[in-house]
């Protein structure tokens, strides 16, 4: 019997997977494609997931840098926004094809545990208090697996989702084309100063969304070789069928159609791989639930939305991180109760606020001149530091708050320390955390009921700031104090309250 069985073997399934090993948990991941489709798709990660990474000891070896530095600008809505002059700057990106991603977290899932079967596909299963039977078709035919849980990490058309019978309501529409592909373009299109696209009415800049009256293009030189072009229109022409794939010649005329300009294109040359896609239309939906008995779902499988600022990843693989603490303790039999329900209770809200700014920015790049009247006195508005910050922190996921407590259900920040690798080593392990930062130490005893499930790390900070923290596996504060002496009673209920009831015959014992 496996503990739990994993449909779906993108970034978002093996970042569960991962973080339920490291929770002790080894879960089974089944994936329908016998191999990896090795397509570009997302174009790598933007906000409070990369230090995520960071702390599993994942973003140096997906950049090859020690550690992330947020980025100076982004966009909103095609507005480039600044970013630098800010106190505080959330914005982490993380530029990666979504495929070498995929391939990161594969390798990292399989070396704690994980046990990854592809070309294998759930048809169907049934469910009772105690367990799941999930049905799947292998390359050696039908079988059956039983299971604690079943999560579906199956994407936007989730078969878990629809086997569960919960409803995805939401919006689509169809007025809109998206076409994108890795291109050939003469040199002397490229300005060598910035690497924009250098046309006779401007330069349009790298990696930003430029907005025109007819729709919406992106000049992307991942690959300065083969950089990626993108268009999105609305009531496009119908130059296509829509069963054919997407041409260099249906992409120019596109182009044209958005810029004004007839800018020659070329396939890709070199292995790849390359992007060559269309995207008529798209959704808007979040699940009616993300939980049916032991049924759960994540990622895209639990909501879709406009990819505008790149959110989804970021929404993903945090979704992950939060169920996988949750679920383990579920089945290492010490979750407090409601624990397992608060997955939902805390991820559909932020799920929403990405809903509603991914469909502000739609609206914001739509064409016509009530638009353009909109986005100048838009800019207006981004002239103001507050309304920037507002934006950093809501693009990047950094106004996540869980819960009530204006102390605690915000990300654990990074405090200079006099001796960080302890809790280094911690976050790697996926761990909950007290960090205790009392002039004495004093907090270990009054912990010690839960060292099994909470490591205790000792230290001083160079800096102001808490004098403790109880950290939660991913990374976010489930109690904190500015106090010398601590509420050891408030501290003992927030252990209580998230990582279950203390062990009495417990000995300090910090791991």
């Amino acid at each position: 019997m496996s503990a739990v069985v994993i449909a779906g073997a993108g970034p978002n399934g093996l970042m569960l997977a991962s973080e339920l090993c490291l929770a002790g948990v080894r879960p089974l991941v089944l994936e329908r494609l016998a191999e990896p489709k090795g397509i570009r798709r997302a174009n790598g990660l933007v906000g409070q997931v990369v230090p995520l990474l960071h702390r599993r000891g994942l973003y140096e070896k997906l950049t090859g840098a020690p550690e992330p530095a947020p980025a100076p600008r982004f966009v909103f809505g095609a507005f480039p926004i600044e970013f630098a002059d800010l106190p505080r700057n959330p914005m982490y990106l993380l530029p990666k094809p979504q495929h070498e991603i995929e391939q990161i977290l594969s390798a990292h899932a399989g070396s704690l545990g994980a046990e990854i079967r592809r070309g294998h596909e759930i048809t169907g299963f049934t469910q009772n208090e105690n367990s799941v039977t999930v049905q799947v078709q292998g390359p050696d035919g039908p079988y059956e697996i039983a299971a604690d849980y079943l999560v579906g990490a199956d994407g936007g058309r989730s078969t878990v989702r629809k086997l569960a019978g919960i409803d995805f309501p939401g919006v689509s529409w169809d007025e809109t084309v998206a076409r994108s592909a890795n291109v050939r373009i003469p040199q002397s299109f490229v300005d060598p100063a910035t690497g924009g696209l250098k046309l006779e009415t401007g330069v349009i800049p790298p990696f930003q969304h430029h907005r025109t009256e007819t729709g919406l293009f992106v000049f992307a030189p991942f690959d300065p070789a083969n950089p990626v072009l993108s268009t999105n229109e609305h009531g496009g022409a119908a130059d296509y069928a829509e069963d054919d794939p997407l041409t260099m010649a249906e992409l120019r005329a596109s182009v044209q159609r958005v810029l004004g300009v007839d800018l020659p294109l070329e396939p890709p040359s070199g292995p790849g791989p390359f992007l060559l896609r269309r995207l008529t239309g798209g959704n808007t939906r979040i699940a009616e639930t993300y939980r049916r008995g032991r049924v759960l779902l994540v990622g895209d499988a639990a909501h879709v939305h406009s990819a505008l600022g790149g959110p989804g990843l970021n929404l993903g693989l945090q979704d992950a991180a939060n169920l996988a603490w949750k679920l383990a303790a579920e089945l290492r039999g010490w979750a407090p109760p409601g624990l397992l329900d608060s997955y939902e209770a805390e991820r559909r809200p932020v799920s929403e606020r990405v809903v509603m700014h991914s469909q502000a920015q739609s609206a914001l790049v739509a064409p016509g001149p009530e638009v353009t009247a909109l986005r100048e006195f838009f800019a207006e508005l981004l002239a103001s530091p507050d309304a920037r910050q507002h934006i950093a922190d809501l693009m990047s996921g950094a106004d996540i708050h869980y819960g009530t407590d204006p102390d605690s259900g915000r990300w654990a920040p990074d405090l200079p320390l006099a001796d960080p690798e302890p809790l280094t080593a911690a976050y790697q392990a996926a761990r909950p955390v007290l960090l205790d930062l009392t002039p004495d130490a004093v907090l270990a005893d009054a912990a010690a009921p839960w060292h099994e499930r909470v490591t205790t790390v000792s230290t001083t900070s160079t800096g102001d700031g808490p004098t403790a923290l109880l950290i939660r596996p991913d990374g976010y504060v489930a109690w904190s104090s500015t106090d010398a002496e601590p509420d050891i009673e408030a501290l003992q209920a927030a252990l209580t309250q998230w990582f279950g009831a203390p062990v009495r015959s417990a000995v300090s014992s910090p791991r």
